[in-house]
Order: structure tokens, then C-alpha cells, then sequence
């Protein structure tokens, strides 16, 4: 179906090219796609460094990030106005790799991770996206929001922890413990940063709010620190030795080089020795990379569909989040995909074509090698404040709010075993725990769906005296092994006192394997009484599969097109032998 194509179709440079044969491009799309470009690349200097910092990583790898996966996925990816670099739903997912393995190992994840999903691209899977429930993603979502918050505690509060515990209860009893140590300068800073983001957007300027608040939490540090008052900055809490020996503090103002992953370091870290052994170790936390980059990246070019009436190519748009995510990591870069917030900036800001998406990481680039000493002045704790937003943003607490309020309780039950699986373990655990939860809750609700009814005396359906001994009975709903075994259960005990059952088919619109091994069953039991089973009014699917099966092999047995058919043949004295 020509309405469908975006789902199956599977090119390098789909958006690019799509957008680019669409409209001829001109002088007036470019200066559209400049600004745009321009705008949102302001906006995510300071976001690639806060989630960089938030990942467990110095904050120029998240500039990387922004700068070679900015430019290699929308020139390869399938959605026009996507904007690609680090995002916050990773971070529950990176830092534990960077804790781990170190920086090295983080880039090795990456990789593995951009190889699997180029593998969902090429069999097609960026579909079946759209076949996890939404209890599922705000599930895990609104759990990685609680993560990312508890985890800027120690920056907002300027307290002094070398190494946050792995668990979450353990972090949250750490910080509990060093409550009393705050910073209150730190915490003065972050809060008057926070406000500014949560009261700029009534003013209703262009400006977007987190642009005025690190000025003023910046201003405010720079004070401090100028009256010998200790606030934590990017440049006093990030160092990095040039290639020279020399070393120096804050973010290095060069462009990142190409260097083996597993020999990229930061201090105090010690390269890692690749092998295959490494490879398998980190392999689930790549599974769990790629699942989440596919998630986001699709969700992120469904939302974008849905603002412009435009379709994504979702094969496309996995292959180049696959192909950026291998390359991006030899310069450095950690983990990219999709980042909705951005990319809807992108389009409210007039973007046309994946140009624009292009020229968001030369801004990045360009901040990177002119103004690294002023990305040095932002102070953690506006970082951290940063990062509670995004962290709030993301959560989409009022759609959750709604769930709890509106949805059935198995769709509530769903939702708080992925939340709570995301906050109290990991990730991969929730959403493998959720979808399959939600899977069987589905299965039930659907078995449960499946009913017989005598309609032996509807005079609706049957215009005919049925013989004595004889009964007809409707099942509607889906014949699969969850429901089959109890409605053919229950026609086995009833046809012990009969001479002959028609069964009226037209309800049943799939049969499965267990389906038909219950079938089989039931034809043995009525067998065995000498009961004439009638089946009536086959839908194409289950005739099809019984077909497929060799049943009714039994002389007991016999199928008719319709209801009428079967009747008739009843009314003809078939039905007393």
C-alpha cells in the first residue's frame, strides 16, 4: 500500500534526498534552514555538555557528539527535521558503562550499538516500533526522569562525592547522609537558574529560557568565585591533556581527532585491551543502547510527522542513526539519537530540509573552537538545573498522571513495574518486564473476549426445529491457544449428552496452532461419545489453517459454508442417523 511505503522503505540519504527532490532548493529554503540551524545549535551547546557531565563523561565529548552525529545522521537518516547528538534518556544507561569501563568502554558500546540497529534497519524492524504500548515508554521514561534528577542532587548542592554508588537506593541514602554539607552558594546559583528557565517563558521572547539562566547562574558563579567562595564550574571540575603534554582545564578548544576507541581516555582512566571477550561483555548494554536510540529516534520522527503531515522513512531514519553511531564514536563522541525537543525547536524554527540540522552542529563546532573559555565559566550547578527540566520534560508527568487516572489497571500495573523496574534496577530489565507484562494482560483480556452461546432456541439466527439430542452453539472471538483450550474445554463436557453440536464459526476470526490442537481434542472427546460435530461459516483464516492442518480428517466431522447449509442439512433428517 502506496500510503504505508514509509514503513518498508530502506535508502541511505532518504530524508536529504527526499526534501531536496521535493522542492528545488534556492537561496530562501537555505536562509530558512540557516536560521533554524543557528538557533537550535545555541540551544544545544549547553545541553550537550550537561548530559555529556550527566553520562559520567567531560563535557566537549557531549560537543563531539553534537558536531559528528549532527552532521552524519540527517545526511544519511530518514527524517527530515530530526536533530540528532546526546539525549537524557541514555543517561541511566551510560553512566553505569562509564563506571564500569571507563570512557573506552562507553565509545565500544556505542559502536556495537550503531551495528545493531544498521542490523533492525536492513530487516526491517523500524515498524514494530510503534507496537510497544505507550504504558511502556512512560513507564521507563518518567523512571529514567527520577534517575537524571536524583543524580544532579550533588552539582545543585555543590557536594563534594568522588563516585556516586551504582544503586539507587544507595545513591539516595549517600545524598541523604551529606545533606548537610550544601554548598549554599551552589545551591543559590542553581536555584536562581532554575527559576529563571521556569518564569522566562512567560515573557513569550524568542530567546529560548535556559540561554538567560546559565548567563545569570554563570554571572552569579563568577562572582563567588572572585570573592574566594567556592563554586563548582566546568573549569575548575574538568581537565584534558593536549597532544603536546600540555594540560589544561575546562573544555580543549580543538577538534576532536580520530583514534581508536578502546585507546581514548579520560584522567585517571587506563586504555582497555579489545577483544572478543570485552565485546561480549558489553553487548547487552549495547542491546539496550540500540533499543533505546530506536525508540527515541522513531518517537522523535512520529511527533515530527504529526506537527508537518510529512512521513518519515523508519527503516532509513535506524539505518542512519546506525551509521552515526559507529562513525561518532572514532572522534570521541558518545551515544546519539534523535532528541525531540530539539528537533521540534528545528522545525518551529523553519527548518525545511536536513541542512539545518547540518548547520546546528557547525554552531556547535564553532563554539567549540572559539568560545571554549567561556563554556568554561558555566557552573555545575546550573548544569544540574539544566538537566532537572530536561529531566521533567521528558517525563511527561501529566500523560502519566492521565494513565494512572484514566486507563484500565492492567495498563497501570504495566506502567509502575516499568518505573519502578527503571529506578530501582535497569532499563533493558523494564522494558523486557513490560512489554511482556503487557503482552500477557493483552492475551487475557482477549482470551476473555472469546465466548460460546447456545443459540439452539434464537429465533434470530435459526429457523428450523432442531432434532432432539442437537444443539447449536455461536463462539465468537479469536480461536488461539490462550482462549481455545477453555471454550472447546467447555464443549467437551457438553457434548457427552448429545447426539450432535453445529458449531457457527463466523465469530472466529484467527485459529493458531493451539487452536487447532484443542480442536483436535475436542473432535477425539465427541468422537468418542459418537457425537456429529457440524462446523459452520468458516471465516478465510481458520479455514486456511485447518486446511493447512489435514483437519476434519474425522467422518465425524463436516464443515459447511454457512450456517444455512448446516440447518438444512439438519431439516433433511441428516442429523438423526
Amino acid at each position: 500500500m502506496a500510503h504505508r511505503s514509509h514503513l518498508f522503505t530502506l535508502r541511505i540519504f532518504h530524508a536529504l534526498r527526499e526534501s531536496l527532490t521535493e522542492t528545488p532548493y534556492g537561496l530562501k529554503i537555505f536562509s530558512q534552514d540557516l536560521l533554524a540551524g543557528i538557533t537550535v545549535g545555541i540551544i544545544a551547546i549547553p545541553l550537550a555538555m550537561a548530559l555529556a557531565i550527566a553520562s559520567g563523561v567531560a563535557p566537549e565529548y557531549g560537543l563531539y557528539t553534537a558536531i559528528i552525529a549532527g552532521i552524519i545522521i540527517p545526511l544519511t537518516g530518514g527524517s527530515r527535521y530530526s536533530v540528532s547528538g546526546p539525549t537524557a534518556a541514555f543517561v541511566v544507561i551510560l553512566y553505569p558503562i562509564v563506571q564500569q569501563y571507563g570512557l573506552s568502554g562507553l565509545l565500544l558500546a556505542s559502536i556495537l550499538a550503531g551495528f545493531i540497529l544498521i542490523l533492525m534497519a536492513f530487516l526491517r524492524l523500524g515498524r514494530y516500533i510503534e507496537y510497544i504500548p505507550e504504558s511502556v515508554t512512560l513507564g521507563f521514561t518518567g523512571g529514567i526522569a527520577v534517575v537524571i534528577a536524583t543524580l544532579q542532587i550533588k552539582d545543585f548542592l555543590g557536594l563534594h562525592i568522588a563516585d556516586m554508588p551504582e544503586h539507587f537506593t544507595e545513591k539516595v541514602n549517600l545524598l541523604f547522609h551529606l545533606l548537610p554539607d550544601y554548598n549554599l552558594w551552589s545551591l543559590s546559583v542553581g536555584a536562581v537558574t532554575l527559576l529563571v528557565m521556569l518564569t522566562w517563558p512567560y515573557l513569550k521572547t524568542p530567546v529560548p529560557p535556559h540561554l538567560p539562566a546559565v548567563v545569570i547562574g554563570s554571572v552569579m558563579a563568577l562572582v563567588a568565585n572572585q570573592s574566594s567562595i567556592e563554586v563548582a564550574t566546568i573549569g575548575s571540575t574538568f581537565s584534558f591533556t593536549l597532544p603536546n603534554g600540555v594540560q589544561g582545564f575546562g573544555i580543549p578548544s580543538m577538534l576532536p581527532d580520530l583514534q581508536w576507541p578502546w585507546d581514548r581516555v579520560q584522567p585517571g582512566e587506563s586504555a582497555l585491551v579489545f577483544s572478543w571477550q570485552l565485546l561480549q561483555d558489553l553487548l547487552p548494554a549495547a542491546f539496550a543502547i540500540a533499543m533505546l536510540g530506536a525508540i527515541e529516534s522513531l518517537l522523535c520522527a512520529v511527533i515530527l510527522d504529526g506537527m508537518t503531515g510529512k512521513k518519515h522513512s523508519a527503516n532509513s531514519e535506524l539505518l542512519g542513526q546506525g551509521i552515526g553511531n559507529v562513525i561518532t564514536p572514532f572522534f570521541g563522541g558518545i551515544t546519539a539519537t534523535a532528541a525531540i525537543a530539539r528537533s521540534a525547536a528545528n522545525l518551529k524554527s523553519g527548518a525545511k530540509t536536513p541542512i539545518a540540522s547540518i548547520i546546528h552542529a557547525l554552531v556547535v563546532l564553532v563554539a567549540l573552537l572559539f568560545l571554549s573559555k567561556v563554556l568554561s565559566f558555566l557552573p555545575m550547578a546550573s548544569m544540574a538545573a539544566l538537566l532537572i527540566i530536561v529531566a521533567w520534560n521528558m517525563s511527561e508527568a501529566p500523560k502519566a498522571f492521565h494513565l494512572i487516572k484514566t486507563a484500565p489497571r492492567s495498563d497501570v500495573m504495566v506502567f509502575l513495574v516499568c518505573f519502578s523496574l527503571t529506578v530501582l534496577f535497569d532499563m533493558v530489565l523494564a522494558i523486557t518486564a513490560g512489554i511482556i507484562l503487557a503482552s500477557l494482560l493483552f492475551m487475557k483480556e482477549i482470551a476473555e473476549m472469546t465466548t460460546v452461546r447456545d443459540i439452539t432456541h434464537s429465533s434470530k439466527l435459526i429457523d428450523i426445529d432442531i432434532p432432539a439430542g442437537w444443539s447449536v452453539f455461536k463462539i465468537t472471538g479469536p480461536l488461539f491457544f490462550a482462549a481455545a483450550d477453555k471454550v472447546f474445554g467447555e464443549l467437551s463436557l457438553l457434548c457427552e449428552s448429545k447426539k450432535g453440536m453445529v458449531l457457527y464459526l463466523d465469530g472466529v476470526s484467527i485459529l493458531d496452532s493451539g487452536g487447532v490442537a484443542a480442536l483436535s481434542k475436542f473432535i477425539e472427546v465427541s468422537e468418542n461419545n459418537n457425537t456429529q460435530i457440524y462446523l459452520a461459516d468458516l471465516q478465510r483464516q481458520p479455514l486456511k489453517t485447518l486446511s493447512r492442518a489435514g483437519l476434519p480428517a474425522k467422518n465425524s466431522v463436516i464443515t459447511f459454508p454457512t450456517l444455512a447449509a448446516a440447518l438444512e442439512n439438519l431439516k433433511k433428517g441428516e442429523g438423526n442417523h
